[in-house]
């Protein structure tokens, strides 16, 4: 009687932990958003924001929805951000804009140094806008 209730309970533990296992199968891993960073010249100075496209616009970044737009119609492509021209000065204080994590699945690591931080807005419009 010993030896088949001892029997059962194993069964029961491993049923418990096959179950365990596919409840932690099935549950989706977390998309990791985009990480924006904006520094001065050397990193003098930094400042970063989270942002996430999808399923919907969210995150801390001011203008998320502009943003994620100006992402989508850019394919994910960070060097064909629509532009927002408008005039800057000459001044050269240089800040570099990044970019880390994942959008629709693919891997983002992306990096560009501009001459400064007008250059840089006109040229990337409201995704560093933060």
């Amino acid at each position: 009687m010993r030896s088949l209730f001892l029997a059962a309970a194993a069964l029961i533990a491993l049923g418990g932990s096959t179950s365990a296992h596919a409840a932690a199968d099935a549950v989706p891993t977390p998309k990791r958003g985009l990480f924006l960073t904006v520094s001065g010249a050397e990193n003098t100075w930094i400042r970063g924001v989270l942002l996430h496209c999808t399923p919907e616009p969210s995150g801390p970044h001011p203008q998320a929805a502009k943003a994620c737009e100006a992402i989508v119609q850019a394919g994910g492509d960070f060097d064909a951000l629509p532009d927002d021209p408008h005039a800057c000065t000459k001044e050269f204080d240089p800040v570099t804009a990044t970019v880390t994590g994942s959008y629709e699945g693919r891997a983002i690591d992306w990096r560009k140094t501009y001459p400064n931080a007008c250059a840089m807005d006109a040229d990337t419009g409201y995704v560093f806008r933060f």
